[in-house]
């Protein structure tokens, strides 16, 4: 196997060596299942097809300097898998089976965790999807729970550097009392237009308002959002955005760093008066925000001007990563070290 230039990742998918099933049939979970195929055979009626019965996770295994394997905050993934499950009517998998099938699929791709240094990490997608044949709109007595990883890089190219992004009050990501506080497909199918229409702007993202009045900041497409002014830490308090856990694991950095953190509504307006801000996110970890245009009241907010991250930023991000690569003492207890 030749080696691969680990520090050029990009955030896509590279085939690894194994992906790991599990299947809900009858009533009950079966075993966990090792394979190599990339393809899963499905039923044409299934539900996931018709009724989005699906719903995935996305969580990241970091080498340290230590030659170990640190895999982040697994159990709370689970725990917003059922979550998920919960609201789309699917069977729930249990959290020691979402583990077990974590810990088998890193350990048997140990060659695609990147190398302490290189700045990249193994990307681990867990998905469950309806896969009983159903034509009326109801659960599917059948699932598929799988895990598969590919080795990435910075989900935004830039890396860890501030980037512009946009508000556009004619697309919403999701509806109050909707689907966006669990992690499934729709709510990034939502995404995907205005996200291009951001991107052939030059914004990385889209920072969404809320959807029923449009005067309140909900989130980023890819990732939460977060503000920081008078050394506090202030983020969206919404029904219709995901329960980041990155964002949960900065709200408590924050506070071990002795500032205040605010979960609330945020008015508009009030961007003017942040002294920082960011999209925070597994993929992203936390991508610093330079500017946010208002297109339609013609209004920019501007946090940094020679593309710098804020201080506050900076440090949160460099204690978040030196928990994940195992540089930083884990006192919260977020680290399983793969033995």
């Amino acid at each position: 196997m030749k080696e691969l230039d680990w520090s050029s990742l990009g955030f896509g998918y590279m085939k690894t060596d194994y992906n790991v099933r599990c299947y809900f049939k009858d009533g009950k979970w079966g075993e966990l299942e090792t394979t190599t195929s990339e393809t899963i055979n499905l039923h044409m009626a299934a539900t996931c097809l018709h009724y989005g019965q699906e719903a995935f996770e996305g969580l990241k295994a970091f080498r340290g300097k230590d030659g170990k394997i640190r895999i982040f905050r697994m159990e709370e993934n689970a725990l917003r898998l059922q979550h998920s499950c919960r609201g789309i009517l699917m069977e729930e998998l249990p959290v020691e089976k979402f583990k077990e099938a974590v810990m088998k699929v890193v350990k048997l791709n140990e060659y695609f965790v990147p190398p302490y240094g290189s700045g990249s990490s193994l990307y681990i997608r867990p998905l469950l999807i309806g896969t009983g044949a159903q034509i009326g709109v109801r659960p599917a007595n059948e699932y598929l729970f799988l895990v598969l990883v590919t080795p990435v890089g910075p989900y935004f190219k830039e890396g860890f550097k501030t980037t512009p992004v946009v508000i556009l009050r004619k697309y919403d990501r999701a509806a109050p009392l909707g689907t966006g506080t669990i992690k499934v497909g729709g709510n990034y199918a939502a995404s995907l237009v205005p996200g291009a229409k951001a991107h052939e702007m030059g914004y990385s993202a889209v920072l969404y308002l809320d959807a029923r009045e449009k005067r309140y900041v909900d989130e980023c497409g890819p990732a939460n959002f977060f503000g920081i002014k008078n050394n506090t830490y202030i983020t969206p308090e919404s029904t219709s955005i995901l329960p980041s856990i990155t964002n949960k694991s900065l709200i408590q950095l924050a506070e071990s760093m002795g500032m205040t953190v605010e979960r609330r509504q945020i008015p508009v307006e009030e961007l003017s008066s942040f002294e920082e801000a960011g999209m925070c996110g597994t993929a992203a970890v936390i991508s610093p925000i330079s500017r946010i245009d208002d297109m339609d009241e013609n209004k920019s907010y501007i946090y940094s001007e020679d593309g710098k991250p804020g201080k506050i930023c900076e440090k949160l991000y460099n204690k978040l990563q030196g928990i994940q690569y195992g540089d930083e003492p884990d006192s919260f207890g977020w680290v399983t070290i793969l033995e």
